[in-house]
């Protein structure tokens, strides 16, 4: 690790003009590349206290050995210089936005003599005009599909088009009307041409001139007594109309513009990038910053809209539209602006919308990024150097000995009191170990905490069981002894001691989980609470919680843990308590003892279901016949009638 010091400029030779700098590794490598108004009041932040940097720079300035920088004359020649120079090199410590998809347009091949409709990926051609970018090709031919009936002009392949017209005889498309077949002279190349320019105008936004003439042929045609051609046209303006919604209008002035939004945190940052052409939504993409980009010290939205615009519109094959909406305006907005209007050709607006549609449309795209930023945060989970983060930031904030490699998770569900059952799930290594989990029916009275205290002590008496070997037989804790490995050789289900213990709640339920450990003997677990509230993290014994920080894997970690058990702990309850709903309902019905109650239970599976089923349905079970299939259905539907729905007045479920 170098020290910035040893590298640093000697004072007063960095220039005061703009220019564009590059740090450099030992090995001679470029780790990172920007630009500034003044050189020196950039550089010079660099070589202050390093302690002040934000941790991402530090890692940066503590990586390079030499920096060296080039004098531009104005801001956009910068901006340009930058980006080449990223393009170039790949520089690690730069923000990059990868993207492991290509694609799709709808491509026109107006440079052919028959121009063709077909989805294209890769570099833009010339002649050749586009619509898009979407984010599946599927939904280019859902929409080519609807649009062929009213614009029926070619999309088979070369080869295809020449063959047909060799043999005389068109391809399917041509027999059901979605195709004008040329290849056969139908049309001729004017014509079809003017079916394409028709095709390119409605996708371009001038729908309402499209729906307007197809009405007044409509009408023209009932009017002459043509109702088979008038019929014809109405199924022409329904296919238009149901093309419209799927590409909903958010732009009443047929904009064409690229809406832009983050979703951040201390560490990364996603971008959604809504495509409108001619007032419709044609496309979206997203890209998650690489982790280990560099954000100059606290980085604004308005610096990652600078590098994400120079990135993605300095592409070949990048399309600049003539507006671009971003959340937050970069410090040097209007060179960025200018050198979007040089690739484009035209005057490009970069804008923050204020009010209205845009504003809106801007909201949408917002919570786009949020959820994609959420899903990328989830997979995060299956991640194993976020999985070993996690482990040890546990292992450090609880001053556990080791790192928590297996953990478990207790919760509780119940109905003020009713049907208490509980939760165990176990994590390994940070992953859920599914096979492990187990669910334990409440046997005493009381509230939480006294469950929690149920449960911790039947899990460790039986895993003190299972791991006794007690040579008189006697009995421990109030259950009988087993050997640790059942019959096939493999180790019992509560067998294996967790590294750290959780429970869902505050102080009260891990002093109760405490007590249990104390008593039972166990005092190599590690014991904490998570509450929901602020999600603190309570030991046994303190005053305060620990507090972890919201970003952290540590925190993460636990929250899916918790999450799962109390997942784990309400599947569990609600079949318990429809089990025990329908055993009520059916107590009593002459002829419907225990078994075929079970019978039914096993067919059906919840109460819902009985009720729905019909006698015939009923009398499929084994052991029950027509007449006592249709007791059952009567009696059912007597009770639905007369009973009322009951209610969780803590959560508004419909118990029923």
């Amino acid at each position: 690790m170098a020290d910035p010091s040893s590298y640093r400029p000697a004072p007063g030779t960095i220039p005061v003009e703009p220019g564009v700098y590059r740090f450099r590794d030992a090995t001679g490598r470029v780790i990172y590349v920007g630009k500034a108004k003044s050189l020196r009041s950039r550089l010079n932040s660099y070589f202050a206290d390093i302690t002040a940097l934000h941790p991402r720079t530090r890692q940066m300035v503590t990586s390079a050995a030499s920096v060296e920088w080039t004098i531009v004359t104005t801001e956009v020649e910068a901006l340009q210089l930058e980006y080449n120079w990223i393009k170039e090199f790949d520089p690690r410590f730069n923000v990059r936005y990868r993207d492991d998809k290509s694609y799709p347009s709808l491509a026109v091949t107006l440079n052919e003599e028959f121009p063709r409709l077909q989805v294209m990926r890769g570099p833009k051609k010339a002649g050749v005009r586009y619509f898009g970018p979407y984010a599946h090709a599927w939904a280019i031919r859902e929409t080519l599909d609807l649009l062929l009936r009213v614009f029926p002009a070619r999309t088979c392949s070369n080869g295809v088009f020449k063959r047909a017209g060799q043999i005389g005889r068109p391809c399917l498309l041509g027999y059901i009307g979605k195709c004008s077949a040329p290849c056969v002279g139908r049309v001729d190349a004017a014509e079809h041409r003017a079916i394409v320019n028709d095709f390119c105008d409605f996708m371009a936004g001038k729908t309402d001139t499209m729906i307007r003439r197809l009405e007044r042929q409509m009408a023209e045609a009932s009017a002459n007594l043509e109702f088979e051609r008038a019929a014809r046209l109405r199924d022409d303006l329904g296919a238009l109309r149901r093309s419209m919604e799927k590409q909903a209008v958010v732009l009443t002035d047929g904009t064409d513009a690229d809406v832009v939004a983050f979703a951040t945190d201390e560490l990364s940052a996603a971008v959604q990038v809504f495509h409108v052409r001619g007032g419709r939504v044609r496309g979206q993409r997203g890209w998650v910053v690489d982790s280990t980009g560099a954000l100059e010290d606290e980085a604004s939205i308005g610096e990652l809209v600078e590098q994400f615009a120079l990135q993605f519109y300095g592409q070949e094959d990048a399309l600049v539209p003539r507006e671009v909406l971003v959340p937050e305006l970069p410090e040097d907005h209007e060179a960025l602006a200018e050198l979007l209007s040089e690739r484009r050709g035209s005057r490009v607006s970069l804008r923050v919308p204020q009010r209205g549609d845009k504003r809106a449309l801007m909201q949408t795209v917002e919570r786009n990024a949020e959820q994609a930023f959420l899903q990328y945060k989830l997979r995060r989970a299956s991640d194993l150097t976020a999985r070993s983060q996690a482990l040890a930031e546990l292992q450090e904030a609880l001053g556990m000995p080791d790192a928590p490699l297996r953990i478990e998770c207790f919760d509780i569900s119940h109905v003020q009191g009713t049907n208490v059952v509980a939760s165990m799930v176990v994590f390994e290594d940070g992953l859920a170990r599914k096979s492990e989990y187990r669910r334990f029916a409440m046997r005493e009275s009381g509230g939480d905490v006294d469950w929690i205290a149920e449960v911790v002590r039947r899990r460790f008496a039986r895993y003190l069981a299972e791991t006794a070997e007690p040579a008189d037989g006697s009995v421990s804790n109030g259950v009988a002894p087993l050997t640790p490995l059942s019959e096939d050789g493999r180790p019992r289900k509560f067998a294996y001691p967790p590294n750290l213990l959780v429970v869902d709640g505050g102080a009260p339920q891990v002093a109760a989980a405490q007590n249990v450990l104390v008593d039972l003997g166990i005092t190599d677990v590690t014991l904490v609470g998570l509450a929901k509230r602020l999600e603190e993290v309570w030991v046994p014994d303190e005053d305060y919680p620990v507090i972890l920080p919201r970003a952290s894997e540590a925190l993460y970690l636990l929250q899916r843990v918790r999450d799962e058990a109390h997942r784990f702990a309400i599947t569990f309850h609600r079949q318990k308590r429809s089990k025990s709903m329908i055993e009520s309902e059916l107590i009593g019905i002459a002829g419907l003892g225990p078994s075929r109650r079970k019978a039914l239970l096993a067919r059906f599976g919840s109460l819902r279901k009985l009720r729905a089923a019909s006698a015939d349905e009923i009398a499929q079970v084994p052991g029950i016949g027509p007449e006592l299939a249709q007791r059952v259905a009567e009696t059912l539907a007597a009770g639905a009638a007369d009973r009322e729905p009951a209610v969780n007045m803590a959560t508004g479920e419909v118990l029923s």
